[in-house]
């Protein structure tokens, strides 16, 4: 390795804390130790390159071409893509250090959302500027907070206007392109993605193929509310558990009684519409926890550059 690895997060995430983490992951270890053995800056690869994870949700919405138009006309380049089987596993392993604030009845549907469809990720490319390709692509995708999103942004674009339901993600900062590497590819499978990465070649339509694939094998399905009660009462009538006398399926109240009370009898349910319902009406968030990794933003890198000091 060329630098002792604290030392190298240091230039890699703004935030100390992190440092301290990621100096321990094993994730993140693996692709540090791989690149160095392949002889590739392990700071200049995670500056110059991001992921994008297109999701389950992102699946289903066919949002895959529009989101690689969006990535082309704000100046990224899809230099690798490929196709991942997650599971539970790979969700907690992703948000390890964001999921504590995560609500019991979040993880249990995104622990559904995972069986919906294998998900797509790019490798994007772009030049190390004045922010990081990681910082800036997830400036330019968007928060996770609908509220909060603008025109331009590409979860503003992709119009599925939902905190749980939110299409994509990427790592916040190049420490995270490391670690998440690990966590999506073996040690095989990384080592041909570096190589693609490192040849620069645009593999757009390869993304695009992927997507045809994944198309193939999941059908798109509504993002209506109103579309998942009527699924949700249609299983329960036809399980002999219908609806309780007075259910207001446009009351929040109801909704969430209705799911609680379905997964407390083991009910059997359209894992789709329990995610698209329960996205409306279930808590995300509990705040008795704090997190302990909060995401960072372009001031935070920008104010918080220690290789400058």
């Amino acid at each position: 390795m060329s630098m002792p690895l604290g030392e190298l997060l240091a230039t890699l995430t703004p935030q100390p804390e992190k440092v301290v983490a990621y100096a321990r992951d094993t994730y993140l270890q693996e692709t540090v130790d791989q690149l160095d053995r392949l002889g590739v800056d392990a700071a200049k690869f995670a500056r110059e390159h991001s992921l994008l994870l297109l999701k389950p949700d992102a699946i289903v919405a066919r949002s895959v071409d529009p989101t690689l138009k969006w990535l082309a006309d704000n100046d990224f380049r899809v230099v690798a893509a490929f196709r991942v089987a997650v599971d539970r596993h790979i969700a907690r392993a992703l948000w390890y250090f964001a999921w504590n604030i995560a609500s019991a009845e979040r993880r249990r549907l995104a622990d559904l959302l995972v069986g919906i469809s294998d998900v797509l990720v790019l490798v994007v490319h772009g030049e190390d500027a004045e922010l990081p390709v990681p910082v800036r692509l997830t400036e330019a995708k968007g928060p996770t907070d609908p509220r909060k999103r603008v025109p331009g942004e590409l979860r503003y674009l992709l119009g599925r206007h939902n905190y749980l339901l939110n299409l994509v993600h990427s790592p916040d900062d190049p420490a995270d392109v490391l670690r998440e590497l690990a966590i999506y590819l073996d040690e095989q499978r990384r080592a041909t993605v570096i190589a693609q990465a490192g040849a620069g070649i645009d593999r757009s339509a390869e993304a695009g193929a992927l997507a045809d694939d994944l198309y193939a094998q999941t059908p798109a399905r509504s993002f209506d509310r109103a579309d998942a009660v009527e699924r949700i009462v249609l299983d329960l009538e036809r399980a002999g558990a219908p609806a309780p006398s007075g259910f207001d399926p446009q009351a929040d109240v109801d909704c969430a009684r209705l799911l609680a009370a379905a997964w407390a009898d083991g009910r059997e349910l359209d894992p789709w519409s329990v995610i698209v319902l329960g996205s409306y009406v279930l808590p995300m968030r509990v705040g008795t926890q704090p997190q302990t990794l909060r995401p960072i933003s372009a001031i935070d890198w920008l104010e918080g550059q220690p290789w400058k000091q």
